[in-house]
């Protein structure tokens, strides 16, 4: 049995997987089960002895990261603290895990142009002093768990599908006033939810896994597709370049980077190339 921790946008595409698949499950909301609190999680993941755990809470802002400057405490227990007492739970119960953080602790790409890997040290960061305030608690999110044993660190990125809704980026990309161009590594939704379990079912090697569809996409070259499309006929208006951005439309800077993926190819766990996957959810859009 796998003990899902989180409901929300994510938490709810591994519960609708998990449900398909046969992979038997129990979901907590936090009313249920305090997985805030160290020793009662503790005493639950002994009782119950699930064969695995996957922790999708966390603290991302609504209806962006600008929000995470606003609500700061919360930012740092959500994305700090918790993954710190999950781990500590799991560990004294025996207990193997996932968690979902963030490819936001990078921005840009290699010099060559290539993206980052799992074994970069993240430049968009506090330590940096050059981050939001929401990617600076990912990347210390992923300190707390750098030596944590028999846990899978699942890097998601923008995530996306075919299925309008406030988080979905296509959906943001279609409302947005005016949007800023920038070259980026997506997650589609539902890969990055069956990526992530088949580490577990195929038991690969733990470790921290950049969990995005290969290659990247810049924000025009979606735009186009959408208009191609035909679900969307506006006319798309973009900033003249990030510092225009800032000034007009932004709390805080954004993080816009692309990833490799290579390690986790390696591992025979595959996704859809980033055009394709776009396309395909473009193709099948429909209504929540």
């Amino acid at each position: 049995m796998i003990l899902l921790i989180g409901s929300g946008y994510v938490g709810s595409r591994f519960c609708a997987h998990l449900e398909q698949a046969g992979i038997p499950y129990k979901v907590y909301p936090r009313e249920d089960l305090d997985y805030t609190g160290l020793a009662e999680l503790t005493n639950h993941l002994k009782e119950q002895r699930p064969e695995f755990l996957i922790n999708c809470a966390g603290y991302t802002g609504k209806p962006n990261v600008d929000a995470c400057e606003l609500h700061k405490s919360e930012c740092v227990f959500g994305n700090v603290v918790l993954p710190g007492i999950i781990r500590t739970a799991c560990e004294r119960a025996g207990v193997p895990w996932g968690h979902i953080s963030s490819g936001c602790i990078y921005n840009g790409a290699k010099p060559d142009g290539s993206g980052f890997k799992e074994t970069d040290l993240p430049n968009f960061s506090f330590r940096q002093n050059n981050c939001s305030f929401y990617s600076g608690t990912k990347a210390l999110g992923e300190e707390v768990l750098a030596d944590a044993p028999q846990c899978y660190i699942w890097r998601l990125r923008i995530p996306f599908n075919e299925v309008d809704s406030a988080r979905n980026y296509i959906s943001k990309v279609m409302r947005y006033e005016r949007l800023l161009d920038a070259r980026n590594s997506l997650s589609q939704l539902e890969e990055f939810v069956r990526a992530a379990v088949a580490c577990w079912v195929k038991r690969v090697p733990f470790g921290v896994y950049n969990m995005t569809n290969p290659g990247s996409i810049t924000t025009r070259e979606i735009t186009e597709m959408i208009k191609k499309s035909g679900i969307c006929w506006k006319e798309f208006n973009f900033f003249a370049d990030e510092a225009e951005f800032m000034r007009l439309a932004a709390k805080t800077p954004r993080s816009n980077c692309v990833l490799d993926v290579t390690k986790r190819e390696k591992a025979g766990i595959t996704m859809t190339e980033v055009h394709d996957a776009v396309a395909i959810a473009l193709r099948n859009w429909k209504s929540a």
